[in-house]
This record gives structure tokens, C-alpha cells and sequence, in this order.
């Protein structure tokens, strides 16, 4: 890849996170996205586009090309990964926003298609070559990666917290429940989904369910590899979501106070991904944040001598953003390789 230029980005799914990416993108300099896959139709992504951008006039339609003043990008009308000629637009990296082809058996079929490297935005079913999460573990990239994930919005929260706590603490073991906001694969009215809980209305009830981040984490923080318990409430909101974690520390004297304090300094140390309020804020007041974790100082106790309990905030922007830095990241890595070539 010539680093002139900008990374050229292909995005599958125009969903909200496929948006969200794409608005992102439109801003920076060193991004241009090319394509976009999505079976809906040109004007009703653009239409989605325009309802949920800060700045909807900067987003136009010529045909089945979306526009902005620096950017021209394909809408082709495409259904699977198999399907998508990405070769034809000479992709640098593509990111799979669909939240659905999470298999190796999938991204296989992106990088048959012509990408070079193809990036998830959710935890993977099987096998991948790396989970992602920068700031953390993104030394541990590789040139030769191909089929990456970016975690998803609730691990890169929590392993952000474990990974600032644990340059401070040690943490024996833990819990996390993430509050979530209802997903676009849950039924507005009670229908038979893929298991009981998940078959009922999403707007109407608090539905509980597992989550993959503790299956995952030791391949991102090995030192918590089987020491976290995770676990998700689905509630009846659309955005915004909140990290209820509990820790158990080895050292007694830790105290509230001191795991904010440790929390501010993680803060500063990583400034584009986390953040801490000091105000007592709910789920409205992060939307729109660019942050993978916004801290919540007031939501910190202690109970008994060893367990902490912390609450964090997010939404699938801040997500977004991540994604981005990780496309960032490889094609970093591919001009290292090229100027060492």
C-alpha cells in the first residue's frame, strides 16, 4: 500500500455500526471508503444515513454512489461476502459491520473476493488470525494477519477497565453484566427466535443472556484467561449501554476512591479510548460518544474487604472509532513492510 494515499476501505453492512463507520471515516483524511455492500436499497441508506449523521448535509446520492466533497463510494445491492467483488474496487482492508458472517468460513469468502485482509466488528465464531483491541494488545499484530476481529463494543470496555485496574492491582477473579441496549436481531413482538429468551419482544422486557467476552479474553489479557464471568441484560432501550462489573482485589486496603483514581490516570494514558465522569449521568447522556469507555466515578463501591464494584458507559460509536484505528494500524504495518522491502 502506498502511504501517500489514503487506506482504501470497503464496509459490508449499512446497518447503524456500518454508518456510524462511514460517517467516521468521511472525516478523516487518511480513510476513503470505496464501497459499501448492504441489500438495502441506495436511497433508504442514504435517507438512514442522513437521519443519524451529525452533519446529514455533507452525505449526498448520485445513482448508487454516495458522496461527500472528498469521497465517491459504490452502494452495490449485495446479500453474502461470497458474492462481493471487492478486487474490482481495490480494497485495502474491508470491515464486516454486519454483525452476522462472524465464521472463518465467511471472511474466507471476503478474501476470496479480492480483500487483502478482512476486519470484524464483533467477536468471532471460530478461527481468526488476531482480536484486536488498540491500546492494548496492539503489538501483538502481524503483517500477515488476515482474518482480524476488533472484539465488539462490551469486551473492548471491559478489557480496557481490567487492563488499567490491573497495572495497579491485582484482580483475582471477576464478574461482568453488561446493561445492553435491545440489538437488531431480537424480535419487536414475541417470535420464535433461536433460543427461548431471545424469542420474546425486545421493547417489552429485560431479556437475559450469556456473552462471548469471557470466552475471548484470554486471547486479548491472558492473565484474566477463565477469571471473568460475563453475562448480558437486554433492556428496552435503543442506545447506550452500561458495564456492571465486580472484582475481587487480593488487597484489602483498596478503596473506592483509590480505583477512581487509578481509572483517572488510565484516562489520561489512553485519552481517544477512555474517559471518566464525575457527573451522575444514565444511558442518554453517552450517546454520540467517540469513547470505548467513559468511566462512571460515582458508580465505584467497595463490599466487604475484597470486592470493588465499578460501572462504565458506552455505545457502538466509540466502537466505530476502534475499528477505524485497527485498519489504521495494519495499513501502518504493511508500509513498514514496504519500506523494509
Amino acid at each position: 500500500m502506498n502511504g501517500t494515499r489514503p487506506i482504501r476501505l470497503g464496509i459490508m453492512g449499512f446497518g447503524q455500526t456500518g454508518r456510524q463507520i462511514y460517517e467516521l471515516a468521511s472525516a478523516s483524511s487518511d480513510i476513503e471508503v470505496v464501497a459499501v455492500a448492504d441489500v438495502g436499497r441506495a436511497d433508504i441508506l442514504h435517507y438512514l444515513l442522513q437521519s443519524e449523521a451529525k452533519n446529514p448535509e455533507l452525505f449526498r446520492l448520485d445513482g448508487n454512489f454516495l458522496c461527500t466533497d472528498r469521497q465517491r463510494s459504490r452502494l452495490m445491492s449485495i446479500d453474502t461476502p461470497a458474492e462481493m467483488p471487492w478486487d474490482v474496487f481495490e480494497v485495502d482492508i474491508v470491515i464486516d459491520a454486519t454483525g452476522i458472517y462472524r465464521s472463518e468460513a465467511d471472511m474466507q469468502s471476503h478474501l476470496a473476493g479480492g480483500a487483502p485482509r478482512v476486519l470484524i466488528r464483533t467477536l468471532p465464531e471460530d478461527t481468526i488470525d488476531r482480536v484486536i483491541i488498540p491500546e492494548i494488545n496492539s503489538g501483538a499484530a502481524d503483517v500477515r494477519d488476515r482474518m482480524i476481529s476488533a472484539a465488539s463494543p462490551t469486551t473492548t470496555a471491559l478489557c480496557l477497565l481490567l487492563h488499567i485496574l490491573s497495572e495497579q492491582f491485582v484482580v483475582e477473579c471477576g464478574s461482568m453484566t453488561t446493561v445492553h441496549a435491545y440489538t437488531s436481531d431480537q424480535a419487536l413482538q414475541d417470535y420464535a427466535g433461536s433460543d427461548y429468551r431471545r424469542s420474546r419482544s425486545a421493547p417489552k422486557n429485560i431479556i437475559p443472556n450469556g456473552h462471548d467476552a469471557g470466552r475471548w479474553l484470554g486471547h486479548i489479557l491472558p492473565s484474566f484467561a477463565g477469571k471473568v464471568h460475563t453475562s448480558t441484560l437486554n433492556v428496552p432501550v435503543q442506545e447506550g449501554c452500561l458495564l456492571d462489573t465486580t472484582l475481587v482485589l487480593d488487597d484489602d486496603t483498596v478503596t473506592a476512591a483509590d480505583v477512581n483514581e487509578v481509572m483517572r490516570a488510565g484516562a489520561k494514558k489512553y485519552p481517544h479510548s477512555v474517559a471518566v465522569v464525575e457527573d451522575p449521568i444514565v444511558s442518554s447522556d453517552v450517546l454520540g460518544s467517540e469513547y470505548s469507555l467513559l468511566f462512571d466515578a460515582k458508580g465505584t463501591l467497595k463490599a466487604g474487604e475484597h470486592f470493588i464494584k465499578t460501572l462504565g458507559w458506552y455505545e457502538t460509536r466509540g466502537h466505530a472509532a476502534r475499528l477505524l484505528d485497527v485498519a489504521r494500524l495494519y495499513a501502518s504495518l504493511d508500509q513498514q513492510k514496504e519500506a523494509a522491502s
